[in-house]
């Protein structure tokens, strides 16, 4: 099953959080206080995003994290990189690919067209969409209407 792990999915809740205000700088404990993540886990994904440049951090009385750019211009994909590296579904799919057998496999092209699809939606999906500020976010029906077809 594919699935995105836990670092990944804490650092989509903290970019929404940072996203409802985009000009404010939130402090780490302001942060895990609002997102209801603890302190170290909201450190250690506040360094990953702005390691990525998705984040960006101010010192003083007035600093703490805001988003580095806007919502609407940080992708799903972006977000997904910083944590899990780039998507690749199977090994041949992958930017470096180690597969043994790629040379006479016949699936193999198949798999990075799912790959690139993949790849594709995710960097189709704002955060602005994720954090629900967009007025075309996609529900959920919209969503399981959109897979069926």
């Amino acid at each position: 099953m594919l699935r995105i792990g836990k670092m990944t999915d804490y650092a989509t809740v903290v970019l929404a959080t940072l996203a409802q205000e985009p000009e404010r700088h939130r402090a780490a404990t302001d942060l895990a206080e609002r997102t209801r993540l603890s302190r170290p886990t909201v450190s250690k994904v506040l360094k990953g995003l702005q390691r990525a440049g998705l984040v960006a951090s101010a010192r003083g009385s007035h600093g703490g994290y805001c988003l580095a750019r806007r919502a609407d211009s940080i992708t799903a994909a972006q977000i997904l990189d910083v944590f899990e590296g780039p998507i690749a579904i199977t090994e041949c799919s992958g930017v470096s690919s180690r597969c043994g057998i790629e040379r006479q496999c016949r699936v193999g092209g198949a798999w990075q067209r799912v790959n690139a699809a993949i790849r594709r939606a995710l960097e189709e999906v704002t955060l602005q969409q994720l954090a629900g500020l967009d007025s075309a976010a996609m529900r959920i029906a919209d969503l399981a209407a959109e897979i069926r077809v």
